[in-house]
């Protein structure tokens, strides 16, 4: 029988590793009945998005979620300075200790000043997870595929490494593989592989090659069909994820037949 297998991200526990983005859905109750298909236990939300004045105003995202059985991870979207990434964190964690989950000190740090391809500031972000690692946020960093910045932010106190497969948005899939896998080879932390994944199978490569976790909105919120692409979506990151704990072959150069030629005699006997 196989044991088990949980994702872990600062002692807190999940079964899911395929997290939720909130946006570019036709309506809220297409998004929520996308993340019931697809079983995410983590759903990021921009805090710019989110009502601290009225947290009981139908329709916010406050309120249409049900927050006793989802984690909220505030994300700075739309910070282009550390001072602003850091402002937001501060409103996110005050958001989610108002939802209830008063141990929530999780902050998905995004620090963009790059407003054509949308990359990440590897400077600021840095900058700011120090910071907030230092007032006691569960911080999970978005960046380039960038081995030596990982390993920085892995050494400030980052939770996680979330490094993008391509430019947000861009349903690319995983275009630095080398890197990427760098990456989850010197990590002693998760990694998320967030934003660029456009279809279930490339989810399941991010998943083959060792990343703990998915995070996707755009592939999921702008299918013709958002909710079965959400089911989708789950069964390729389950069995991405089945496939690296069972163990790819090794490749080879030249043919190998399945059935080889054996001397069979003893079987007969």
């Amino acid at each position: 029988m196989l044991k088990l297998d949980k994702f872990i991200i600062a002692n807190k526990v999940f079964d899911s590793r395929l997290i939720l983005g909130t946006g570019k859905y036709q309506s809220s109750s297409q998004m929520i009945t996308a993340l019931a298909e697809s079983q995410s236990q983590i759903v990021t939300v921009a805090i710019r998005r989110l009502n601290l004045v009225d947290i009981k105003k139908q329709n916010n995202l406050s309120t249409i979620i049900n927050w006793k059985n989802t984690w909220l991870l505030p994300n700075t979207a739309g910070a282009k300075t550390t001072e602003e990434a850091i402002r937001l964190a501060f409103l996110g964690r005050e958001l989610a200790k108002r939802l209830g989950q008063s141990t929530n000190n999780f902050i998905k740090l995004e620090v963009i000043s790059d407003s054509k391809y949308l990359l990440p500031d590897p400077v600021g972000t840095l900058k700011a997870a120090e910071f907030l690692v230092k007032k006691g946020f569960t911080v999970l960093p978005y960046t380039n595929t960038d081995p030596v910045l990982a390993k920085h932010l892995e050494d400030v106190g980052c939770s996680t490494i979330m490094p993008l497969g391509s430019p947000i948005g861009s349903g690319q899939g995983i275009q630095n593989r080398q890197n990427l896998e760098i990456i989850i080879e010197n990590a002693k932390i998760p990694i998320i592989v967030d934003a660029g994944i456009g279809s279930p199978s490339e989810a399941a490569f991010a998943m083959e090659l060792g990343a703990d976790a998915v995070l996707i909105n755009t592939a999921i919120a702008q299918a013709k069909n958002p909710v079965q692409m959400a089911k989708a979506m789950k069964l390729g990151v389950k069995a991405g994820r089945e496939a690296f704990l069972a163990g790819r072959i090794n490749t080879v150069k030249f043919a190998r037949g399945s059935s080889p030629i054996v001397d069979s005699s003893f079987l007969l006997s």
